[in-house]
């Protein structure tokens, strides 16, 4: 029964969450929430392990959740589940959409859907920094409003890749580099 929620709640995810991986963040905090599968701090590790593996991102995120959930079947199935929609979409607009690829209704739908991808985005990146840089509970058990370590480390990170010399350093080497901060200072 586990295996055939988990096809049906990622298969709502990849059928909603139009604009790529991050667009599936907010559908994934929901998903959490609702079944228990996963909390939103588990949700922000999930988001790091994901973006940090090769893979598209949604499909990663979607592995690991049905793995931590059902094992190895889990994350076969809930990876299934997200994809499904996407094939079964693709294989039937491909056929219609050389025929009216020139409509202005297509064109307008296509317009809408930018728009709703870069609003899903954007809610994703708010929930994201909302995770990583607030609200963080101390050792002693206090609740922190800004996690003063995080958002530092955050801002070393953003100028070193603005800096000029270091726009040529690979992005791998700038999460290693934050991973052993945070190893170090024990974020």
């Amino acid at each position: 029964m586990i295996l055939l929620r988990l096809f049906f709640e990622f298969c709502k995810v990849g059928l909603f969450s139009v604009g790529g991986g991050l667009a599936t963040i907010p559908f994934l905090s929901d998903m959490g929430i609702r079944t228990g599968w996963f909390s939103p701090a588990q949700l922000a590790d999930m988001i790091a392990i994901s973006e940090s593996t090769p893979g598209p991102l949604g499909v990663n995120m979607a592995t690991y959740a049905g793995y931590t959930t059902a094992g190895i079947p889990g994350g076969i199935v809930a990876t299934l589940g997200l994809i499904f929609p996407s094939i079964i979409i693709i294989l039937v607009i491909s056929g219609f959409l050389q025929k009216f690829r020139q409509s202005k209704v297509v064109d307008a739908v296509f317009y809408g859907l930018r728009a709703a991808s870069v609003a899903l985005i954007t809610t994703a990146m708010l929930q994201v920094a909302k995770i990583a840089l607030m609200d963080h509970t101390t050792a002693d058990g206090s609740v922190q409003t800004f996690y003063w370590p995080a958002i530092i480390l955050c801002a070393a990170v953003f100028i070193c890749i603005r800096y000029t010399p270091l726009k040529k350093v690979h992005p791998i080497v700038f999460i290693a580099a934050s991973a052993v901060i945070g190893i170090v200072l024990g974020m």
